[in-house]
C-alpha cells in the first residue's frame, strides 16, 4: 500500500511538472500576457505563480548541487564537473546536470519498487535494491560524463598530429596564426576543430591567440597539447615557426605510435590467458588422479 501511494505521488508530481509547460493547461495570466508590451518589459516573464520545470529547478538546484558534489568527492571523483561539461561541450551546466542526477536518484527507488512487486524476491534482496537504486542511478550518470570526457581527450590526442601538421603548412605558406586557426576551425569536423571554433570565439571576445590556446589546453588537459601550445605562443618571436611545429607534430605522432605499440603488446599478452587456463586445468586433473589414487592406497594399507 505504501509503495502504491509513493508511486502515485511521484506520478502526480511528474504530471504536474510536464503539464505546467503545456499552453492549454498552464495558461498565462493577463498580467503576464501584457508584460512584454510595457515600458519595463521583462524578457523572461513569470508563469503567474504556477509550478513549472524552471521554478522546480531553481528551488532544488542548490540542494542537488551540494549533494552531488559531496557524493562525487566521496567516491573519489577529483575532477570538477564544470570542467568535464565544458570539455565535451555539453548543453547542461553544473546545476542542470546535478538536478538530472537527483531526479534519477529519486525515480530509481520507484522503478525498483515496481520491479520488486513483480518479481517478489527475498526481503534482504528487496532492501538492497531499494537502498542501492538511488546510488546506482547517481553513479551511472557520473560515469557517463566521465566516459565522455575521457573519450573527448582521446580524440583530441589522436587528431592533434594532423592539426599540428596543418598549422605548420599554413604558417609556412604565409598565414598568420589567427588565420590558420580560423581556417582549420571552419573546415574541420573533428574534436579539435570544434574546440578551435570555441578558441576563435574567445579571440573575438578580446583574448589573444596564445591566451585562448592556453585556456584550451587547461580545459582539455592533454600532455601533447600542453607541449604544442607554448610552441604556438612563439608566433611573434620565431621566424621558422612552421619547422618548430612540424617537429612537435612528429613528436606527438611518435607518442601515438608508442601508445599503439603498448596496446598491441597488452592484447597479445592477454591472448595467452585463456590458452594458459585451458592448459593448466587438464594438467591439474591428470595430476590429481594419480595423487588421489596414491592417497587411497596409502590409507588402505
Amino acid at each position: 500500500m505504501r509503495v502504491a501511494l509513493l508511486t502515485g505521488v511521484a506520478i502526480w508530481v511528474g504530471l504536474t511538472l510536464v503539464l505546467s509547460d503545456v499552453r492549454w493547461f498552464a495558461r498565462a495570466s493577463l498580467v503576464d500576457r501584457l508584460r512584454p508590451y510595457t515600458v519595463a518589459a521583462d524578457p523572461t516573464p513569470g508563469r503567474g505563480g504556477l509550478v513549472s520545470v524552471e521554478t522546480f529547478r531553481d528551488v532544488i538546484g542548490p540542494l542537488a548541487r551540494a549533494v552531488g558534489e559531496r557524493l562525487s568527492r566521496l567516491f573519489g571523483v577529483s575532477e570538477e564537473l564544470a570542467v568535464k561539461l565544458a570539455r565535451v561541450h555539453s548543453p547542461y551546466d553544473v546545476t542542470a546536470f546535478r538536478v538530472r542526477q537527483l531526479g534519477a536518484a529519486v525515480l530509481a527507488p520507484v522503478a525498483g519498487a515496481v520491479l520488486l512487486l513483480i518479481v517478489r524476491p527475498p526481503l534482504v534482496i528487496a532492501v538492497l535494491v531499494l537502498l542501492g537504486a538511488p546510488l546506482l542511478a547517481f553513479l551511472v550518470l557520473e560515469q557517463q560524463i566521465a566516459g565522455q570526457s575521457a573519450r573527448w581527450q582521446r580524440r583530441v590526442f589522436l587528431e592533434l598530429p594532423v592539426i599540428a601538421e596543418q598549422l605548420a603548412m599554413l604558417l609556412s605558406s604565409g598565414y598568420s596564426l589567427g588565420a590558420a586557426l580560423n581556417r582549420i576551425a571552419n573546415r574541420g569536423r573533428g574534436a579539435c576543430a570544434e574546440d578551435l571554433r570555441q578558441v576563435m570565439g574567445r579571440v573575438r571576445q578580446g583574448l589573444t591567440e596564445p591566451e585562448a590556446l592556453r585556456e584550451w589546453a587547461a580545459l582539455v588537459r592533454v600532455d601533447a597539447l600542453d607541449r604544442l601550445v607554448p610552441v604556438l605562443g612563439l608566433n611573434s618571436e620565431a621566424t621558422d615557426l612552421g619547422r618548430l611545429i612540424s617537429d612537435e607534430a612528429r613528436s606527438i605522432r611518435r607518442d601515438v605510435q608508442r601508445e599503439l605499440v603498448e596496446t598491441m603488446e597488452r592484447r597479445s599478452e592477454s591472448v595467452w590467458i585463456p590458452v594458459t587456463v585451458a592448459t593448466l586445468v587438464p594438467g591439474v586433473i591428470l595430476l590429481a588422479i594419480p595423487f588421489t589414487q596414491a592417497l587411497r592406497l596409502f590409507t588402505s594399507g
